[in-house]
């Protein structure tokens, strides 16, 4: 699997990499980007094998909050078929490897995901990279990586967990830090396991009965923004592990891409302003993505396909960051040096996560010139 395939003719300064689920951790948990949800009971392996969405590269196949409990039998036989024509498929030639997304599942609960894990085969778990395990708390999150990692061991495979923070008691600010905690030494405990940090945006919306309208990010929600902060505080220091954003609700999907002006100054400018590129809420999702990257978040979920270009393109470094990150990551003797753009200053170990990330990214997502070109990036009809 490959970033931005659905652009094939893109002209990358540094082209971003291939990867799949057994891409080493490191690189792999900023490869996910745009992760697109939709229901385990949907049959979605005839697109997978005709290459029907290009620039989709993580799914997640959702047995809770997307599947009637009615329906969770039919959801869970759904997956195991999809998992069997993957690997077939790939097995015989039909399906190049590098053609599988990474394929996630989103348990209901401890006990289905016992249920699920205890009809899985080996031949699945080729197809399968993880598993997403919802209200994630300091109480359940042993038992869950306990039973992943007896998985692993069960089929000599790798498959991850990615914890999705949205429980009350972090919500909750005189509980928040404690949970917090807790959470942090059980993901330090099975580290090499996590794959990624999600987080439940809407989940923490409904605690205090607010939702964010398409002309707000989710940052402009005050008591949700206080919960992304701290979940950034506590798990992303240092870069221990990589935190997804959260959700963005609304879609309208233009049947062609048509801009009546193409901004003439700095892209972010444009956004940060309102000054209008698509629609209201494609822009309203790119001006949250760039609020992602200022607080530290890679990639996030997505309901809606036509989100995944606009979330994964924005996702690309542009050649000044990469020049900088480089040159950072490359002085051994430390002290401040001017950045390449011969506008700020590169302070080598103040900027040294900063820098690891920005490479790793640029890895995953590829080198573009300048901010023009996140445009040209993902202004194309699919």
């Amino acid at each position: 699997m490959r970033h931005h395939l659905y652009n094939s003719d893109f002209s990358f300064v540094v082209e971003p990499e291939n990867f799949d689920k057994y891409t080493e951790r490191e690189l792999l948990q900023y490869c996910l980007g745009a992760t697109m949800y939709m229901p385990g009971t949907k049959d979605f392996a005839p697109k997978i094998l005709s290459g029907a969405m290009p620039g989709l590269t993580t799914i997640v196949l959702c047995f809770e909050d997307a599947c009637p409990e009615e329906r969770v039998p039919e959801a869970e036989e759904n997956v195991h078929k999809l998992l069997d024509t993957v690997t077939s498929a790939v097995e015989n030639g039909a399906l190049s490897p590098q053609r599988v997304p990474l394929i996630f599942v989103r348990v209901r609960n401890l006990e289905q995901f016992k249920h699920f894990g205890e009809n899985l085969t080996k031949h699945q778990v080729k197809s399968l990279c993880g598993i997403n395990f919802p209200k994630f708390n300091a109480e359940n999150g042993y038992e869950y990586y306990a039973y992943l990692k007896d998985l692993n061991e069960r089929f000599g495979e790798i498959l991850y967990g990615m914890p999705i923070i949205e429980d009350p008691e972090v919500a909750y600010k005189e509980t928040r830090m404690q949970e917090l905690v807790g959470i942090k030494k059980i993901l330090d405990k099975y580290h090499d396991l996590v794959l990624q940090v999600r987080v439940g945006g809407t989940d923490f919306s409904s605690v205090f009965g607010v939702r964010r309208g398409v002309d707000y990010s989710i940052y402009d929600i005050m008591t949700v923004r206080e919960c992304l902060s701290d979940i950034i505080n506590v798990c992303g220091r240092n870069n221990d592990y990589v935190i997804s954003g959260p959700v963005w609700e609304y879609f309208r999907a233009p049947k062609r891409l048509m801009f009546e002006e193409l901004p003439k100054h700095n892209f972010e400018d444009y956004l940060m302003k309102r000054l209008p590129i698509v629609n209201n809420e494609v822009d309203g999702l790119l001006r949250e993505v760039i609020l992602d990257k200022a607080n530290g978040f890679v990639g996030r979920t997505v309901i809606h396909p036509t989100h995944i270009k606009f979330v994964n393109a924005l996702m690309a470094v542009t050649k000044e960051e990469y020049d900088d990150a480089c040159m950072i990551l490359g002085n051994q003797q430390g002290g401040v040096v001017k950045g390449s753009g011969l506008n700020k200053m590169n302070e080598i170990k103040p900027h040294t996560n900063w820098a690891t990330k920005i490479y790793m990214r640029a890895r995953a997502y590829g080198v573009i010139e300048n901010e023009a070109a996140y445009i040209k990036l993902f202004a194309v009809n699919e």
